[in-house]
């Protein structure tokens, strides 16, 4: 018992266990005020019995709600038909082009499918957890759209609500889902550590920060603006990857291990770009107008790198860990230090982000 003043409190461990995987989830108190009658007269005036709910059991409850909701949504309730391939061009896409991302799509869940079939038989304690990510989706599509909105959901972004609005922008805009897929490729061809697209779909979180971001691209390009932004704090609170709604970002980049990186508002990313943890594509200035690097694509950034301002990073250059970047870099350099200096002009013009080697190229040639 604790007593403080004239008020006993019961702790939440007396009479009741506590329960949650943070600890007490709840507090269980018993109040009883006493008042003063006459010299030294103590009477008891009332005994009042008050259980509080803590902002964690309030959200867990939350989570759990919205996690049933999540797993037994009916897609078919109050939607348009969906997109096939036969219909009509979206986001300004012929319907070859269309078929093409269905039949990727195809190929790309049979295989994730199959992948987790294997994990559930290996590993029977993760058997739930890819059931109702994967295994219970009909689609690559649906099955991003569930897992992103479970990890993202919160008391103020509901996890249906979420993953109806994740939906509805690979269905308006398809080539959303198609650099999605890129993306995937990306990291299981790049990263050595990537063994499976499982792997990367649920738990790799600069494959799910970009994903993320590029639903928030979709909402800031159709004026949702405070939705995006909202989505995009979410996303910087839950994974620690802060991307502007308004950063345009390519296809099949990588962003490996991820936490720390930023990228600004008007930063734009080429397409088959890797960068590693702590990158920042940083403004300068406080004009409304572009204030962020613009990155070449097929560049590599290593782990730590910062590009201030609005310069170019050319298409295939290389720049070293730890390097500050204030001055425009030419296509298929390699730069390295603070500030940043070329060190070599490479004379096979290929993508460092392909094989990913941060050693290489670094060290100048010397005669002994």
């Amino acid at each position: 018992m604790l007593l403080r003043g004239n008020v006993i409190l019961s702790t939440p461990h007396e009479g009741r266990p506590a329960a949650g995987p943070a600890g007490p989830s709840h507090t269980h108190a018993s109040v009883r005020a006493f008042t003063t009658r006459g010299r030294g007269a103590q009477s008891v005036v009332q005994a009042v019995a008050v259980r509080e709910h803590t902002a964690a059991y309030q959200q867990s409850g939350a989570n759990v709600d919205n996690n049933r909701a999540l797993s037994g949504l009916d897609w078919s309730e109050d939607r348009p038909q969906e997109r096939q391939s036969q219909g009509h061009a979206h986001d300004g896409m012929t319907r070859e082009a269309l078929r093409a991302i269905d039949a990727h799509q195809a190929r790309l869940w049979s295989d994730i499918r199959r992948e987790a079939k294997l994990d559930a038989e290996t590993e029977p304690l993760l058997a739930s957890f890819l059931h109702t990510n994967v295994l219970a989706h009909q689609s690559l599509a649906k099955a991003l759209s569930h897992l992103l909105a479970s990890k993202m959901q919160s008391r103020t972004l509901l996890g249906t609500q979420l993953m109806r609005l994740i939906f509805d922008a690979y269905q308006e805009e398809p080539s959303i889902l198609e650099a999605c897929m890129a993306d995937m490729e990306a990291a299981k061809e790049r990263d050595p550590a990537c063994d499976k697209y499982t792997q990367c779909i649920l738990y790799f979180k600069g494959f799910q920060a970009i994903q993320c971001q590029r639903i928030a691209h979709w909402l800031w390009k159709k004026d949702r603006k405070m939705l995006a932004i909202a989505l995009q704090s979410r996303v910087s609170e839950v994974l620690h990857v802060d991307i502007h709604p308004a950063a345009q970002l390519g296809s099949g980049v990588l962003i490996d291990h991820a936490t720390g990186v930023v990228i600004g508002e008007t930063a734009v990313v080429g397409n088959n770009v890797s960068m590693l943890h702590h990158v920042t594509l940083g403004g300068s200035g406080t004009g409304k107008g572009v204030r962020h690097p613009t990155i070449g694509d097929g560049a590599l950034l290593g782990a730590g790198v910062s590009v201030l301002g609005p310069i170019r990073v050319g298409a295939g250059t290389k720049v070293g860990a730890g390097s500050v970047v204030v001055k425009e870099l030419p296509d298929y350099c390699v730069a390295v230090g603070v500030p940043a200096r070329i060190i070599k002009q490479l004379q096979i013009r290929r993508e460092p982000s392909i094989d990913m080697d941060q050693c290489d190229d670094f060290i100048l040639d010397y005669v002994i």
